[in-house]
């Protein structure tokens, strides 16, 4: 991970985050990641909200092609539509594995149902900073390391007082850390739900041959 992505990736890496920046949303894609294919019914009671929530989820998931669908008989069965929101799920299992020092979160393609305060927490971390000039400020300090708002403007190649400004609501949002040296701040990114999204989706594009795949 040496290069930022291209502009219409993150473009549609940013879109695909915001869509599962809701925690029933992100609920229903790791069901079906641990499960597979699902009907509405089973989708509802392994989540444990109302059918008709679920399925007005469902449309939105798959209006965003994130989730699509397959009849069989009477019954129309949901499934993960790319792979990149279930390596989403991956990563954040090894996060929470990493976190809780459990063990079998960390290993190789487990698969298990997180917590819902913790995919609760997820969802609302995702939300605050589910935005293209946000993630491509956390992607240049993951890239970069430790940088000052200079350094950042010309890297993601964007105005000063954007750049301060989303610097600003990351720090209070704990995204990033800064300290002053003279008159320089610099900033760094802090560990978290953020960076793992961000290296996951770099990794994601770096496994494909075809990167149209993405």
């Amino acid at each position: 991970m040496s290069e930022q992505l291209p502009v219409e990736v993150m473009k549609k890496a940013v879109k695909g985050i915001t869509y599962i920046a809701h925690p029933l949303r992100l609920r229903i894609l790791e069901y079906l990641d641990v499960n597979g294919a699902s009907s509405v019914s089973a989708i509802s009671k392994g989540v444990r909200e109302e059918q008709i929530m679920v399925s007005q989820s469902l449309k939105k998931l798959r209006d965003a092609h994130l989730v699509k669908t397959e009849r069989r008989g009477i019954f129309i069965y949901y499934n993960i539509q790319e792979e990149y929101p279930a390596s989403i799920f991956t990563c954040i299992r090894k996060l929470f594995g990493y976190m809780t020092d459990n063990f079998y979160y960390l290993q190789e393609g487990y698969k298990a149902i997180l917590p819902r305060d913790y995919t609760t927490m997820v969802a609302n971390q995702i939300k605050l900073f589910a935005n293209y000039d946000k993630m491509r400020i956390l992607e240049f300090l993951l890239l970069n390391g430790e940088s000052n708002v200079s350094d950042i403007i010309k890297g993601v190649e964007s105005e000063q007082m954007k750049v301060s400004q989303y610097l600003k609501r990351l720090r209070d949002d704990g995204f990033v850390s800064s300290r002053r040296e003279g008159r320089f701040i610099y900033y760094k990114i802090t560990k978290g739900v953020h960076e793992t999204a961000i290296s996951c989706i770099h990794k994601r594009y770096n496994s494909l041959k075809n990167k149209d795949d993405f």
